[in-house]
């Protein structure tokens, strides 16, 4: 797996219809997506899900390919979850036993089905950032957020938090492929031998790593203060944030998604 595959917190500048959406929209529209996943049980809720995210991957613009790069680095993550489902379900119709391990129709049915709901849930929050800003995923969660403020939550201050924690992924994936290129080329080698030495040979680039993210954050700290930054109070934004016909739809849309989804399930479809 390339440092370049891990594509979390990068944005795709565009003008479909997904990218005009509030970010309030689009927040609101994932948390019913996920729950619509968690909801779903059988082939057919599953392929409506898969319908709505092909749909809406298509209406972005996305490359499918970036979102596909960005799924490597939970490869490991998802078989691991497979073959725990798979040999540790319970189930009546036995597929096959050897030694302690028995695999059941029901094993294997838990396995595709929880594959499947990682990739799409993983596909659904990439879109979210893909299409959306760091700047106004920011201002939509504070806007959601803001009946908090009754109860003295820092709001502003946890959503600029996240957002710059999102914002600075890929900053730190690119500094630690530069710092990689330059110990292979003092002769590192991170490639051969089994995973233990792969991880030890992997300690060197902490070092370094960490001195440049606190860099990076001291410069950052300075710049904020150098433009008067004192939290959220008194702030005023460049793009008010409003919802408009096109943000209703959608989520109306969603909420019957996840009503109808929900009633599927408990039907047994």
């Amino acid at each position: 797996m390339a440092l370049k595959d891990i594509t979390l917190g990068q944005y795709f500048p565009g003008n479909s219809f997904i990218h005009r959406l509030d970010p309030r929209t689009k927040l609101l529209a994932v948390i019913l997506y996920i729950v619509a996943l968690f909801l779903a049980k059988s082939f057919v809720t599953y392929g409506i899900m898969l319908a709505v995210l092909v749909s809406s991957i298509a209406i972005s613009k996305v490359p499918p390919k970036s979102i596909l790069r960005g799924m490597k680095p939970i490869l490991f993550i998802v078989v691991f979850t497979a073959v725990l489902n798979l040999f540790y379900t319970p189930g009546e119709h036995v597929l096959a036993q050897f030694w302690i391990f028995t695999i059941t129709l029901e094993g294997v049915l838990q396995a595709f089905f929880m594959v499947i709901r990682i990739m799409m849930l993983i596909a659904g929050t990439f879109l979210l950032t893909y299409t959306t800003s760091p700047i106004l995923l920011t201002d939509g969660l504070e806007s959601l957020l803001n009946p908090l403020k009754a109860v003295k939550v820092p709001v502003h201050e946890l959503a600029m938090i996240m957002s710059i924690a999102l914002r600075f992924i890929p900053t730190l994936i690119e500094e630690t492929d530069k710092i990689m290129s330059a110990q292979r080329a003092r002769g590192a080698d991170f490639e051969s031998g089994n995973l233990m030495q792969r991880a030890k040979a992997l300690i060197p680039l902490l070092v370094p790593l960490f001195i440049s993210a606190f860099r990076r954050a001291d410069e950052l700290a300075i710049a904020m203060e150098c433009r008067c930054y004192h939290g959220g109070q008194g702030r005023t934004r460049l793009r008010q944030l409003k919802y408009r016909g096109a943000d209703y739809g959608v989520l109306i849309g969603f909420v019957v998604l996840t009503v109808g989804v929900g009633v599927l399930g408990r039907l047994g479809f």
